[in-house]
């Protein structure tokens, strides 16, 4: 399964080494960027739009993004040999930035788009869109992910170009969590004569949104470059049963792959659920103010980011990670507690914050850590397998995100919850909303923390994988 482009492939991932600007760690940024603003308009927004406004029943929403997106974690270690074996002028993975940008944004439009039909096409457009959807951005990311193995050798420097991707991908949020409600109004009271303009309000703001996206991943491909030597001929000497018996066999790949999916159970459940507490918790009206309790968190995960170097280069990656986990178990916790006062109102934002912070130091560590192993497997096996390593992380992003969305769905119908508009809920549907916002979503961190407590690369390991690693590509790839 190889991919030539052209006759001069590989030419920049030959280069020497040179040190990375400022304006390429940027440029990685948007990348991320533009796959947060939908991630998280997907995990926050994508439930709340299926039941109330495209017309699904609770469980077949539940059940489709469960199914669709276990489809889409299943095709992102495919996506990965296939960029592991792509091999053009402007390297094997930064290509897909290009190619896939413009088919990225149109599936995310036509996922928040309702067919004027009767139920059972709507369900099945449902499933095919969002299928659609889940496999553009899986063309797209998980190549991306993979260049962080690419641009450069330094361990430490994977570190702050992870952490640049990670404050890029929240300001992204940030973002389309800032202007999502308000191009939603703006657009209805644009189009206020239009008798499906609740419908097509979404579709016109996904739009908006999606253009700011394509540009965001162009802009992406144009800063960076594939900078560290790879031979050529090493993903052709190894075939696909070569690389998945060596990922089997990676055991920091399994510890890491169930610390990203715990990750991921608690920010899918605490941000899918925020609509429905805000509106059937606090107040009817206060889905207006959703947005802006999201919007701060990101602000606060950015924060998160920013400590995440410092910190870890204090402590080491895996302590600081623990770190993160444990507070974020507490404070999640703690959410469960907020009385309905103004007071209290006040209260949740504060937890909001220093919950949002601890869950942003994680990020880029995680990506980072990813990253190293990539390193430790091409030492220990001789076998570059970067973009089969990095899908795994988009993979349980997917795993994570599914369980996530459809375990809000789900607990929300066993909890009998009412999707009629202005309907107004029971005792027993209200009391699942406050555990969705609290110790559910940190039972997922406790499974991320024990995971993480068997992870083995540690800084001093790397730093003699990093030293051997050099040796045997100057020798591969004679400057």
């Amino acid at each position: 399964m190889s991919v030539e482009m052209s006759e001069s492939a590989g030419v920049e991932a030959s280069k020497p080494h040179v040190g990375t600007t400022i304006w390429e760690k940027i440029g990685y940024g948007f990348g991320d960027m533009s796959s947060s603003m939908f991630w998280k308009i997907f995990s926050y927004y994508l439930p709340f739009f299926y039941s109330n406004v495209f017309g699904l029943r609770l469980a077949d929403a539940g059940t489709l993004l469960l199914i669709t997106k276990l489809y889409d974690a299943v095709s992102d270690p495919v996506m990965g040999m296939i960029a592991d074996r792509t091999n053009t002028r402007w390297g094997k993975y930064r290509p897909y930035l290009l190619w896939m940008a413009i088919p990225f944004a149109i599936a995310g439009v036509l996922t928040f788009t309702t067919p004027d039909a009767g139920y059972a096409f709507k369900l099945s457009y449902a499933y095919f869109i969002y299928i659609l959807m889940m496999t553009a951005y899986t063309a797209i990311n998980v190549p991306y992910g993979a260049m962080l193995g690419v641009i450069t050798p330094s361990s430490s420097e994977k570190t702050v170009f992870s952490s640049f991707r990670m404050f890029f991908a929240y300001a992204g949020s940030f973002i389309a969590l800032a202007i999502f409600e308000p191009l939603l109004k703006f657009f209805q009271k644009t189009f206020v004569a239009d008798i499906r303009i609740t419908e097509h309000s979404w579709e016109y703001t996904m739009m908006v949104v999606g253009i700011i996206c394509a540009i965001l991943f162009v802009l992406c491909f144009l800063m960076t470059r594939e900078r560290v030597a790879v031979p050529a001929s090493t993903a052709k000497r190894s075939s696909i049963s070569q690389d998945l018996k060596s990922l089997v066999g990676n055991g920091p790949w399994w510890i890491l792959l169930s610390v990203a999916v715990g990750v991921l159970l608690f920010n899918s459940i605490r941000g899918g659920v925020a609509a429905y507490y805000f509106k059937d918790v606090i107040g009817a009206k206060a889905i207006y103010t959703c947005g802006v309790y999201l919007a701060v968190g990101e602000i606060a995960n950015m924060i998160g980011v920013a400590l995440a170097v410092p910190v870890s280069l204090k402590i080491g990656k895996k302590n600081t990670y623990m770190a993160a986990l444990a507070f974020s178990i507490v404070l999640s916790t703690l959410i469960g507690f907020v009385p309905m006062t103004k007071g209290g109102i006040w209260m949740l934002m504060a937890l909001q914050i220093l919950v949002s912070a601890s869950a942003g130091i994680t990020f880029p560590l995680l990506w980072s850590m990813f990253a190293d192993i990539a390193d430790w497997s091409e030492d220990r096996t001789g076998s570059v397998t970067t973009g089969l390593i990095f899908s795994s992380s988009s993979m349980a992003q997917k795993f994570g995100g599914a369980f996530g969305s459809a375990l809000i769905l789900w607990i929300l119908a066993a909890y009998g919850y009412d999707t009629a508009e202005g309907a107004s809920q029971s005792l027993a549907a209200v009391g699942g909303l406050k555990a969705m916002m609290s110790w559910i979503p940190a039972a997922g961190s406790v499974i991320a923390l024990i995971a993480m407590w068997f992870y083995p690369l540690t800084e001093k390991k790397m730093s003699a994988v990093s030293a051997s690693l050099a040796a045997k590509r100057a020798k591969s790839c004679p400057q």
